[in-house]
Order: C-alpha cells, then structure tokens, then sequence
C-alpha cells in the first residue's frame, strides 16, 4: 500500500488560518488607532508646556515685553525653526494666554 502525499493546505485549512486572522486585525487595529491618538494628544500637551515655558523664560529675559508670539521666539533662539512652524499649525494657541494662565496656576 502506498502512502499518500501530502503537498499544502486544504481550502479549509486556508479558511480557518484566515479567519483567526481577521479576528486578530478586528482585535489590534482599533486599539492602535487609539494608543496613536492617545500619542498625539500627549505630544501636543507637552509640546505646548514646552512652549509656555519658553515664553515665560523670553519675557524673563525681556521685561520690556508685555506679549510674545511664536516668530519672537524663533528670533530670539528660544525655539528652533520647526518648532515655530508647528506653534503656528496649532488652533487656538496663544501664548500670551498660556504663560498668564501658567501663572495663576502656580500661585
């Protein structure tokens, strides 16, 4: 009697690895959407304390100045040329109201 040979997988074979797979990606990609939104928000935070505390060490050093933008702290070295340019893509991002609500904070 002659063995049979056995060369790949059977459809169903095919079909069940491919099912467990498809659970898995139902699985992970939703919770990596999330981790990566999770990631931006806390950039974006830390990004802007950055910034605050940038301000607040530029009107330090210039007391002279009552407001400070983002351009004003490019030109002074306070920030980098990027980090100017991503000040400026941000809504709603005003300085003057970051370092003022920075200081009440921690009095």
């Amino acid at each position: 009697m002659m063995k049979k040979i056995r060369k790949g997988f059977t459809l169903i074979e095919m079909v069940v690895v491919l099912f467990i797979i498809s659970l898995l990606m139902l699985i992970m990609v939703p919770n990596i959407v999330a981790q990566k939104d999770h990631a931006s928000t806390k950039s974006e935070e830390a990004f802007k304390t950055t910034l605050t505390t940038q301000a607040e060490l530029y009107l330090e050093n210039n007391p002279e100045k009552t407001t400070v933008s983002a351009d004003d702290l490019q030109k002074e070295n306070y920030i980098t040329a990027a980090q100017s340019k991503r000040a400026k893509k941000i809504k709603d991002l005003n300085l003057n109201n970051l370092v003022e609500k920075d200081k009440t904070d921690a009095s």
